[in-house]
């Protein structure tokens, strides 16, 4: 412990520049992590802390899984790195192959990237590659919705529709709109798991269309939860709405599953939970567990095949990169999809959805609680302003249970929750705890 306090102490936090954080706030007092295992974080200062949010929505399979962890260091050792243009590995396609058997029927033709924001301009750019060699470049127009959030890169900012995320960066790309979110306080406030009221909102989406000439559009583009805009559940019916308006004119259907893919909903992707098959699905974070960065898209195939049908020496897409499919990713992705079936982490997130309901709805009527959302293994609990500022309000509370050993995340006004697939009750009863402590001593 004095060793990591005085590594602390030695410390250079100049340099680093961190993402989406208060950088002079945090230099002032950095949170650092050394070291974790299962559902659990270990501090700078020696402190044991529970990971309520998986990383970052990120580690289903838990913290430093031993399979993962090996296959990562076999890898590494046998082969660091293959070329990624004209040439491939065999883990790549084996690693395809698994998640082809995952993603629901059809949907079999998978290209890497190294996370979620290069997996939706991937998405993006074959939804335009598509539609031109069918003759119909016209189609150049997407569709996101308000509070979505589709990465960093401009293409998923632009049809994003985080505001903080939006407005530093200029006009972004042209062409864009979004539909209307789904998050009403009045009638859905407290739901657990869909909301009954909203189904009419999935119609704003042809009213957008007709507005825009659904002959432009190329692809509406959605997380079938809202995740980082706060956990917003889908109403019942509303994604099958979607999914008809889009194939009534025409307009291919991207979900975003980069947070809901591989367990989160308690199945392998939010696709199979409600049952509605977009035309792509753009994935990363638990496709390795986080262990190595990566991510995919899986596209149907008769997109694949509309884009096989150039001479067979013609390149067919112009797009990758240097780390598409990189070995030691494929052998982590590997790896976290045995894990994930050997030990049924994805039945598990199911059987523990209601004591995790439980335990978040636990909260309601403590201070400044204006409503809690929940579906599988994500949730938000949503701050008013009734007293302090809302957002100051969750970032105090997010600090107090960090200070007492509970990771949570807070973002604006909300906080969120979203445990790796290992959870136990009484890691949830932990978190709950801590946010009632938390909740009750802020002011």
């Amino acid at each position: 412990i004095i060793a990591d306090m005085r590594s602390q102490e030695n410390l250079n936090l100049d340099n680093y520049w961190l993402p989406f954080t208060p950088n002079k706030k945090f230099k002032a007092n950095p949170r650092l992590l050394t070291s974790a295992k299962g559902m659990f974080y270990k501090s700078d200062d020696g402190r044991e802390v529970l990971d309520g949010i998986a990383g970052l929505w990120c580690t289903n399979a838990g913290h430093c899984h031993p399979k993962i962890v090996a296959a990562v260091q076999n890898q590494a050792a046998e082969l660091d790195y293959a070329t990624a243009f004209n040439m491939s590995h065999p883990k790549a396609f084996e690693l395809a192959e698994k998640v082809s058997s995952l993603t629901p029927q059809g949907l079999d033709r998978i290209f890497y990237g190294n996370s979620g924001s290069e997996a939706v301009e991937t998405a993006m750019k074959v939804a335009l590659a598509y539609h031109a060699s069918k003759g119909d470049g016209q189609k150049t127009k997407f569709i996101g919705r308000e509070k979505g959030y589709h990465g960093v890169n401009f293409g998923g900012v632009s049809v994003g529709g985080l505001t903080p995320n939006r407005k530093s960066f200029g006009p972004l790309l042209p062409g864009i709109d979004h539909m209307p979110h789904t998050w009403d306080i009045e009638h859905m406030a407290f739901s657990k798991g869909q909301p009954e009221w909203g189904l009419h909102l999935a119609d704003e989406l042809e009213k957008i269309l007709i507005l825009q000439d659904p002959s432009t559009v190329a692809a509406v583009i959605i997380e079938p939860v809202t995740g980082s805009g706060g956990v917003i559940v889908p109403p019942v019916g509303y994604l099958e709405r979607i999914r008809e308006i889009c194939t009534k004119h025409n307009v291919l259907l991207i979900f975003d599953e980069v947070i809901t893919g591989f367990g989160r909903l308690g199945c392998c992707f939010a696709a199979n939970r409600f049952d509605v098959r977009p035309d792509m699905i753009t994935m990363a974070k638990g496709l390795t567990s986080a262990m190595i960065p990566m991510s995919a898209v899986a596209f149907d195939n008769s997109i694949y095949d509309q884009l096989m049908e150039g001479p067979e020496a013609m390149i067919e897409l112009f797009h990758g990169y240097t780390y598409s499919g990189h070995p030691v990713a494929c052998a982590a992705g590997i790896a976290a999809l045995d894990v994930y079936e050997e030990e049924g982490l994805f039945d598990r997130a199911k059987e523990m959805e209601p004591h995790f309901q439980e335990a978040i709805h636990s909260l309601k009527g403590l201070n400044q609680v204006i409503d809690i959302r929940n579906i599988g293994l994500m949730g938000a609990i949503h701050f008013g302003s009734d007293g302090l500022p809302a957002t100051e309000f969750a970032a105090k509370v997010f600090q107090h249970c960090y200070d007492n050993n509970v990771l949570v995340r807070y973002s604006g006004e909300f906080l969120v929750l979203s445990p790796s697939l290992i959870v136990e009750k009484e890691h949830l009863d932990m978190i709950a705890d801590a946010l009632k402590a938390a909740i009750t001593s802020v002011s």
